[in-house]
This record gives structure tokens, C-alpha cells and sequence, in this order.
């Protein structure tokens, strides 16, 4: 098992800030201490390279951004005040899944300890997503034909907005988001496949409309690689959720995904997302499940 971690770069919030930044560090601390992941599995995320990320995203977008040049009303719509640290951990989260979709090609899966940022658009970010990770990944190995066919499967609360809008037109890439219908962002965008929940939606019913969406997605995509958006912000206890999940349902949400996977002999790519819980115990928690759900479908013996 091959794992990326950003938590090396630091990005400097203002005191109140609620994007709960130290988490990244303090996960991969705890799937250390609890055995989920040994050291020599878990490597600092390559940079990804501007003109991969430039593929996919306007390249004047990416030019200011990385320049600082953005406008105010952009640098807003981040959620993230602009700093050149921002710059080094966007670009490492990015590279981050791109080495972690490598990895999972040669082993079956791959971690990054950051990513999911299914909020950013070509020309824009949002909702604390600058550069859209998993289509960055997709398109990086389409493009080099290393696969043909890729599906982004998003359980993150929030609707993969960014992600469907930058997919539309490739039919290469089937995107799947299974998200709280009354949650951000406020207009939805045309995933190839989307399921609304309501308010309230607990485990029984989350897990049965997962399944039968999985199935749409391999029998529909037959894909080579599935980029997993792993949000664990469908959890009862999340600030900014509406659902209410268990961490028992979260896991066997995973589970699910991890074992379709694994029995379809196809390279499952895990990336964070949202987590949001205060304070952030569920959220680790929540996360460290998911680890313990793939090393149970790809290293059982561990």
C-alpha cells in the first residue's frame, strides 16, 4: 500500500478559520500509531506538474493563482486567504493523487492523505478547492494512455460540482456523486450520474442507494481506475453535513467501495474530502475507517 501526505506543507489560517487544516497531520499520526500504515508506506506528495494541472484548468486561471494575481472576489471564493504556502500544498495535493493513481495501478490501491477537491471549476475555485485534483489525475493518465477509461465515484456530502462540470464533454470519464440534496453548493451541476438524499438520510437507506449506483458505474464505465472521493462528511456529527450517518455505516460505505473494487480487479485511488466535525475527533475517526476498510479489501493480513 502506497500513501501520499501534504501535511509537510504547512498553510498558515487565521485564527477562527473552520477549515480544519490540522487534520491532515494528525490523521496520518493516528493510521501510524494504530498500525493502518507503516512508515515506509507513506512518502511526502510530488508537486504536480503546471502544465498537467494546466490541461484541465484555464491556464490564466492557473497562472494567477499560482502568481498571486487572483482577484479578491476569487481569492473569496476559495475560502483560503492567498499565501505562497497555499501554492506548495494545493500543487502537493494535486500531485498527491496523481502519485497515489500510479501507485494503486501497480498495487491495486492508492492513498492520498488530502485531496477530493471536487469544488473546483476550470476557471475558478470553490468551497476551499483551487485546482480539481481528480480530474487532473484522470486526464493526466487518459491523456497518456496508461488507461482508457476512469470513474470519479464522489460520497463526499457536497455535490462534485467542479468535477461534473469538467467532465461533461469526456465521455472517457463517468462521474458518480451521491451527496445531500439540500447542501452546498446551491446549484448542482450534471454528474453522469447523481443521487439527491434528504436531510436525516442514516445508514440503511444511505448504503442502499450506494450499492445499486456502484453497479450503474462499473456495468456503465467498465472503468480501469476509480478515483474514490472519500468525504466522511455524511457523518451525523458533521457541522456542515445534514445527513446522519454512523461511523459503522461510513466504513461499510468504504468497505463497499474498496471490495467492487477489488473483486472487478480494478486500481481504486482514496482521496479525504470534507470532514467537519467540532470537535474533530469524528472526522479522524471517520477517515481512519476508511483505512481500515482498505487494508481489510487489499492487505487483509496486516
Amino acid at each position: 500500500m502506497r500513501v501520499f501526505s501534504t501535511d509537510h506543507l504547512e498553510v498558515p489560517l487565521p485564527d477562527g478559520h473552520r477549515f480544519p487544516m490540522g487534520k491532515y497531520r494528525m490523521l496520518r499520526e493516528r493510521l501510524l500509531a494504530r498500525g493502518l500504515l507503516a512508515p515506509a508506506e507513506v512518502s511526502p506528495a510530488p508537486a504536480a506538474p503546471l502544465d498537467r494541472i494546466g490541461a484541465v484548468h484555464d491556464p490564466a486561471y492557473v497562472r494567477a493563482f499560482v502568481a498571486g494575481s487572483l482577484t479578491r472576489d476569487a481569492v473569496r471564493r476559495l475560502g483560503f486567504p492567498w499565501s505562497p504556502a497555499l501554492v506548495d500544498r494545493t500543487l502537493g495535493s494535486v500531485g498527491g493523487t496523481l502519485a497515489a493513481a500510479r501507485a494503486a495501478l501497480e498495487g491495486g490501491f492508492g492513498g492520498n492523505l488530502a485531496g477530493g477537491t471536487h469544488h473546483a471549476h476550470r476557471d475558478f475555485g470553490s468551497g476551499y478547492c483551487v485546482f480539481n485534483d481528480l480530474v487532473v489525475a484522470a486526464v493526466t493518465l487518459l491523456d497518456e494512455g496508461t488507461v482508457a477509461r476512469v470513474a470519479i465515484v464522489d460520497l463526499d456530502v457536497h455535490q462534485g460540482d467542479g468535477t461534473a462540470t469538467l467532465c461533461a464533454d469526456d465521455d472517457r470519464i463517468f462521474t458518480l456523486s451521491v451527496h445531500g440534496a439540500r447542501n452546498f453548493p446551491s446549484r448542482k451541476q450534471a454528474s453522469d450520474l447523481d443521487l439527491a438524499l434528504p436531510d436525516g438520510t442514516g445508514d440503511e437507506e444511505y448504503l442502499a442507494a450506494v450499492g445499486p449506483a456502484l453497479e450503474q458505474v462499473f456495468d456503465r464505465a467498465q472503468p480501469q481506475l476509480v478515483l474514490f472521493q472519500a468525504g466522511v462528511d455524511p457523518l451525523a456529527e458533521d457541522r456542515l453535513g445534514r445527513l446522519a450517518l454512523t461511523l459503522d455505516g461510513l466504513e461499510a460505505r468504504d468497505a463497499l467501495v474498496f471490495g467492487r473494487c477489488r473483486d472487478a480487479d480494478v486500481a481504486v485511488v482514496a482521496t479525504l474530502g470534507g470532514g467537519y466535525a467540532d470537535p474533530l475527533e469524528p472526522t479522524l475517526a471517520a477517515h481512519e475507517g476508511t483505512y481500515r476498510a482498505a487494508r481489510a479489501a487489499f492487505d487483509p493480513g496486516t
